[in-house]
């Protein structure tokens, strides 16, 4: 393999190599020789812990809290009621729904309905009379009995019943749709009156712990507030932030060392789950999570932790001490020639070398 070296580097190599034997005139210079060992290359992070399916309930109305149900550290089902609010425009409304709605009911009507279908009886029955003198008025007229003009007063009184009753069924049909849609109306207004009303109980989504109330009753809150935090008693996630100069060197699966202050002394295994694709960008970082490989026994959310996130890990390899590399490529033989390598991975004290040297290579410390 073929190096190029650039003019610059050419020369910061000979100004460490003249640094080097000036230096050597006034003390020993530090060597080296590769060795064969193990290396393993992580990325820290930092983080807090997080219930698994944790969220923060919030108050989806505005009022006054009125009852809180449960304490700190209850478990909880999915729908299990945490607190109420009250309010006395939605108590209100909710009276006036109920008012409404039995106003508008049916059963509450039916005279209404009663008196409208007698009004289509009675049409029908004076029409039925008014058919009968109009038709005899008419048999007479046919033979020459009576006058044109009571004919014409009968034919006239015919069709008005007759209008009259079409005219009654009308009204009965309408006052039945009237009826019918007011109804309907009064009942769903009702239900979104209930359904509001529930909006002012505060329930559980998930089975879990309640962690934390922050709000006390008597308080006043707002759509948003937080009143309650509730998540996982048993899982949590490891949440770390990830300096976006390594978050791509990161991938899901990647073994993950953790320590916490409340486990002095233990060391516990993780991988990484999720690796979330939008940078902070305050504070230039990326949200990381994982999960215990074993998980201690207790835990409570935000603990926090310090984390390496291995990248790689070898048993055995070709090392040298990161202080005897120059630019991440060159290193200074003892015999005093300028050799560039390749290398793998690093940690904070040694460098893996893939090529360039070999182990029976001496190597000099630079001089800073």
């Amino acid at each position: 393999m073929s190096y190029v070296l650039t003019l610059i580097d050419m020369n910061k190599v000979l100004l460490y190599i003249l640094l080097i034997a000036l230096s050597g005139c006034g003390k020993k210079t530090e060597k080296v020789n590769p060795r064969n060992g193990a290396i393993t290359e992580s990325v820290y992070a930092s983080g807090i812990l997080k219930s698994k399916n944790q969220y923060d309930a919030v108050a989806p109305v505005n009022g006054i809290i009125k009852q809180i149900f449960v304490s700190e550290g209850d478990l909880v089902k999915a729908g299990t009621p945490i607190l109420s609010i009250a309010s006395e425009t939605q108590k209100l409304n909710k009276e006036n729904a109920e008012l409404a709605a039995h106003f508008s009911d049916l059963k509450a009507n039916e005279g209404k309905l009663n008196e409208a279908k007698l009004f289509v009886d009675l049409a029908r029955n004076k029409m039925k009379n008014d058919s009968v003198l109009f038709f005899r008025q008419k048999s007479l007229w046919e033979q020459q009995v009576g006058s044109k003009v009571e004919l014409e007063q009968r034919e006239l009184a015919y069709e008005n019943s007759k209008t009259a009753w079409y005219s009654s069924i009308v009204k009965l049909e309408d006052l039945q749709r009237q009826l019918d849609f007011n109804s309907s109306q009064a009942r769903n207004n009702l239900k979104i009156s209930n359904q509001l009303e529930s909006d002012f109980t505060l329930k559980s989504e998930i089975d879990g712990v309640v962690y934390s109330l922050p709000k006390s009753v008597g308080e006043i809150v707002g759509p948003q507030s937080t009143l309650a935090i509730i998540g996982d008693k048993k899982q949590f996630v490891l949440e770390m932030q990830v300096d976006e100069f390594d978050i791509l060197k990161i991938k899901p699966g990647a073994k993950v060392l953790v320590t916490m202050d409340s486990y002095k002394g233990q060391v516990f295994d993780s991988r990484v789950t999720r690796i979330f694709p939008y940078m902070n960008e305050r504070s230039k970082t990326f949200l990381v999570e994982a999960e215990f490989s074993n998980q201690p026994e207790t835990l409570y959310p935000n603990i926090t932790f310090e984390a390496n996130i291995i990248l790689q890990q070898k048993e055995t390899t070709l090392l040298i001490p990161r202080n005897f590399l120059l630019h991440d490529s060159l290193v200074v033989k003892s015999s005093g020639d300028t050799v560039v390598v390749k290398t793998g991975a690093k940690d904070y004290k040694q460098v893996e070398i893939i090529s360039g040297i070999k182990a029976e290579d001496e190597l000099l410390k630079p001089t800073e």
